[in-house]
């Protein structure tokens, strides 16, 4: 049943990347419609690195509020360790859009999707401290770890630009590991 549950969650996220990569989130004028991406960047590497890009930047908020907020000190330390993982990331992440010649146009803007930390939890987030605060840290982080492991695995297996894969590859590793410290703090 688990080996089912995550060859569909997988194909589902493999087919939300490809329909991402074939359709775009926003619609473009074709005069404002970026050039096509170098040949070693496919769609699925696009549509991978901008839909990160928001991920690790809406996750980096909750991360920022857990020092002053968090009730636990060991969930505190783990979020700001998470924290810096995400920056790091970050800037990985933007050097390859740099790389694959495809324009910031943030086509995920203001969109909450499945393991994002949308804009509500992180102002409910500003508004609690405490064992409220660690709950809805915990939740929210641990969603978008889950989401983010299952998008790095469908660009390892769709994506065909070398540099993309290897990071997807680096930040899947990450995220089981902070998957196991965060299982370890609550």
């Amino acid at each position: 049943m688990q080996l089912r549950r995550n060859v569909l969650t997988r194909r589902t996220a493999a087919a939300l990347l490809l329909g991402l990569a074939a359709a775009g989130c926003t619609p473009q004028p074709a005069a404002d419609r970026p050039a096509p991406a170098p040949a070693a960047f496919n769609g699925t590497d696009t549509a991978w690195i901008q839909l990160m890009i928001p991920m690790d930047e809406r996750a980096s908020l909750l991360t920022d509020l857990a020092p002053a907020r968090a009730g636990r000190p060991a969930l505190a330390a783990w979020a700001k360790e998470a924290g810096s993982k995400l920056e790091d990331e970050l800037v990985d992440l933007r050097e390859l859009l740099r790389l694959s010649g495809v324009p910031d146009t943030r086509p995920h803007e203001g969109h909450t999707m499945p393991g994002m930390v949308g804009l509500d939890t992180v102002r409910r987030a500003k508004n609690v401290t405490g064992d409220g605060f660690d709950r809805l840290l915990t939740e929210s982080l641990r969603a978008h770890l889950v989401q983010v492991r299952m998008l790095c695995a469908s660009e390892r297996t769709s994506g065909s630009a070398a540099q993309a894969k290897d990071l997807a590859a680096t930040i899947e590793r990450s995220v089981a590991e902070q998957i196991t410290r965060l299982d370890e703090v609550t």
